[in-house]
């Protein structure tokens, strides 16, 4: 009997919380870029009716995960993928659904290089924040790390 090995939205969606809540939508995720929608849902608008920036963060910190998880979700055995610091910009209204764009901000192959050697590797993620007519409503950096696993 073979085991289907569950794909990155659907493993964030069934360990992380926030995922679900807000019903965070996978459209792409490789190695090279995630990209998340999170549809247009009254319940978590702000005072102008838009998305809350609290779910804007949310939906940009998730993509970044997705990233994380689908280029080295291979050295779960390990280490331990960790948030570091995140810094937001919001550039844009937004308004309607919105999604997240994440990339690596370095090669994956530095970052093991990095973890081969006994290091503790940390790595930014880039994350660009749009409405559906192109606008970029904000941006996001984290820093994210690979802990060892003792």
């Amino acid at each position: 009997m073979s085991q289907t090995i569950p794909s990155v939205g659907e493993a964030l969606t069934a360990t992380v919380p926030m995922v679900r809540t807000l019903d965070l939508v996978f459209e792409e995720t490789t190695a090279q870029r995630a990209v998340l929608r999170l549809d247009d849902q009254p319940a978590y608008h702000n005072h102008v009716g838009g998305p809350h920036a609290g779910a804007m963060f949310t939906l940009a910190e998730s993509a970044s995960g997705a990233i994380v998880l689908a280029a080295f979700g291979d050295q779960l055995h390990r280490a331990v993928p960790l948030a570091v610091k995140a810094e937001i910009g919001y550039k844009k209204l937004a308004m309607g659904p919105v999604t997240a764009t994440a990339e690596l901000g370095r090669p994956a192959a530095e970052v093991l290089a990095e973890l081969d050697a006994g290091q503790r590797p940390e790595f930014p993620v880039h994350v660009a924040i749009t409405r559906e007519d192109g606008a970029v409503t904000g941006e996001m950096t984290i820093v994210w790390t690979l802990r060892p696993k003792a």
